[in-house]
């Protein structure tokens, strides 16, 4: 699934950010992180991959192999991405289901404690509280004021005898901190204990490691909903948790949904065509939007690490405001942005990212570019410094502790 953009048509930013060409996101939509629209890309693959890929791959007349090729061609190239053989590569209803069957699957085969940040997923966390109601037992590995998890105490979890599997996030999905995952990967090669990395955040945008088990989200690098990923490399025991299934290796029940999987692939493809341009574009943005809002706002606290991040995700919290008013006045004002925990049904519920990081979580939001939007800087700093200034005025907070300078 070659990359179709000319050669030499390089996208160019405009004055507000916007990569020309690149953007489909609406105006003022500020949640990439929990998805985001098909980049051009996916929109490109749309229609032909759903007129060509209906058929179920397993058949053996002509539409059933013209499906079967379309996925192998799909799997090839995400395979190619994270690093992989195709035959490593399987797809599942999204990257909750990757997750569950990546770590259920390997600890069936390999039973024994599992070691994992206090800040993954919450698919992780749960999939982790069915393993101790089944016997097992989990390891939980703090992290420090930025998300950062505590390497030493990291190494010394996986050395433990009896540790069987052990997970880190590439880069936090709320605050957007990298994780020191190779020393991390070096660590478990050298205890023998597999390394599962959720790569959700990062794939498309950075390069994955070598680890033992990945797992990804189509609608994160701008494929479609409903596309799961997860890789387990060659020798790294697993085995299915579930009733036994031909499909995706016995790894994933069910007929694949081709025609959104070469979607996926070609979206893929895409992003990592564009990574570059992107990366800087997102980069300056999330630089001026905290410049902004530190000399608007005061009582601001930015929250995770301010050089070793993605570069599209930043989070913040406001002294004296609620998350609800704050994300209401904000989307009043035409800007779509997240609070609370980024991974669970109920977007109020304190985030168990902030709580172990000992960060504050009320007033907290979430800032997560979706690839080449526009963003008018001064004029979303100037309604956060609007709204959190309306909130604390109706609270009866702007002489309070802590607010040196009103806006």
């Amino acid at each position: 699934m070659a990359d179709s953009t000319p050669s030499g048509d390089t996208p160019t930013a405009s004055p507000e950010g916007h990569l020309d060409g690149v953007g489909t996101a609406p105006a003022g939509f500020l949640d990439a992180a929990s998805g985001q629209p098909l980049n051009a890309g996916g929109r490109e693959a749309l229609l032909a991959a759903f007129d060509a890929g209906w058929a179920d791959p397993a058949r053996l007349y002509r539409d059933g192999r013209r499906a079967a090729m379309l996925l192998d061609a799909a799997r090839a190239s995400v395979a190619t991405a994270l690093g992989k053989r195709p035959t490593e590569v399987s797809f599942t209803s999204s990257a909750t289901t990757a997750v569950h069957r990546a770590i259920l699957g390997t600890l069936a085969a390999r039973p024994g404690r599992l070691v994992v940040s206090a800040v993954e997923h919450s698919a992780v966390l749960r999939a982790g509280d069915l393993h101790e109601r089944m016997g097992g037992s989990v390891t939980t590995v703090a992290v420090n004021g930025q998300g950062r998890v505590n390497l030493d105490a990291f190494l010394d979890a996986v050395h433990t005898p009896g540790t069987s599997l052990a997970c880190l996030q590439m880069a936090n999905h709320e605050v957007g901190t990298l994780q020191p995952v190779e020393q991390a990967l070096a660590a478990c090669r050298s205890a023998g204990v597999p390394l599962l990395v959720d790569v959700t955040h990062t794939l498309g945008r950075l390069e994955p490691p070598e680890a033992d088990l990945l797992v990804a989200d189509a609608h994160m690098w701008g494929g479609p909903a409903g596309v799961g990923t997860f890789a387990v490399s060659s020798g790294t025991p697993w085995r299915p948790t579930g009733p036994l299934d031909e499909r995706e290796g016995s790894r994933n029940p069910g007929p694949p949904a081709v025609a959104l999987i070469v979607v996926a692939a070609r979206a893929l493809e895409w992003a990592l065509a564009h990574r570059d341009a992107d990366n800087v574009r997102a980069l300056n943005l999330t630089g001026d939007i905290r410049n902004e809002l530190t000399r608007r706002v005061p009582g601001i606290t930015w929250l995770g690490e301010s050089v070793e991040r993605v570069p599209h995700l930043l989070a913040f919290s406001c002294l004296y405001t609620d998350a609800e008013s704050l994300v209401g006045g904000l989307d009043a004002a035409g800007f779509a942005v997240s609070s609370g925990s980024s991974c669970v049904a109920d977007t109020q519920r304190p985030s168990h990212v902030l709580t172990a990081m000992g960060a504050p979580s009320g007033g907290n939001v979430r800032v997560s570019l979706p690839w080449g939007t526009a963003v008018n800087v001064p004029e979303f700093a100037e309604s956060v410094e609007q709204v959190v200034h309306r909130i604390r005025k109706d609270f009866g907070a702007l002489d309070l502790p802590g607010l040196t300078d009103s806006p």
